[in-house]
């Protein structure tokens, strides 16, 4: 998988996993990822799977309409690579935090549903419910934060809930904040995030 490593100043922080929204690539949340904690360590992958051009981590069959099937190959193939990533890069593979927005929010929550190692926590920045139906493993000491938007077109605040719901059902601690906006990632919900991490 394309992506960029950079080796932070102390060992003892996590690895935090960026994972772009459709359209981006591997450097677009490294800004983000300097404003949470300058000191960590940093793997930002770019989506293998191309939508008229743009880089996204799954198919999706329409706007909101996941291929699951994608989905379980690519979550697996994701998990997979941060295995290889932790090996060749000597960090610890047990203390991974994602960074998510949109698309890339979207795999870091599947990995969450389906491998209970794959993330010590995650930071999702507008988030869908990436499956239904299926149960999650158990998230205990699994710290999550949500970002989401009140006029979101693309995820509904009932589609933010619904995902808060599903996470703390398996045990998962979860926050979200709120803002009066849409799908946009905003510097308020990233000093959120920054403030939910250091707390």
């Amino acid at each position: 998988m394309k992506h960029f490593f950079h080796k932070g100043k102390d060992s003892t922080k996590p690895t935090f996993l960026l994972l772009h929204g459709t359209g981006g690539n591997e450097l677009d949340l490294l800004p983000i990822a300097g404003r949470i904690d300058e000191g960590a360590s940093v793997l930002s992958v770019r989506g293998s799977v191309l939508e008229n051009g743009m880089p996204r981590f799954f198919r999706r069959l329409a706007e909101g309409i996941f291929d699951e099937e994608d989905l379980v190959f690519r979550t697996s193939e994701l998990n997979k690579f941060l295995d290889e990533a932790a090996a060749e890069y000597d960090f610890d593979r047990e203390n991974i935090i994602a960074i998510g927005y949109s698309n890339g929010a979207n795999i870091a929550a599947s990995l969450l549903f389906h491998y209970q190692n794959s993330l010590k926590g995650a930071i999702l920045h507008h988030p869908m419910v990436p499956r239904r139906g299926i149960e999650l493993p158990d998230l205990t000491g699994k710290n999550v934060f949500i970002a989401a938007g009140t006029n979101d077109p693309i995820c509904s605040p009932a589609e933010t809930s619904e995902l808060e719901k599903l996470l703390k059902e398996a045990h998962a601690d979860v926050q979200i904040h709120w803002e009066n906006n849409g799908h946009q990632l905003t510097n308020t919900e990233v000093e959120a995030a920054r403030e939910w991490y250091v707390s």
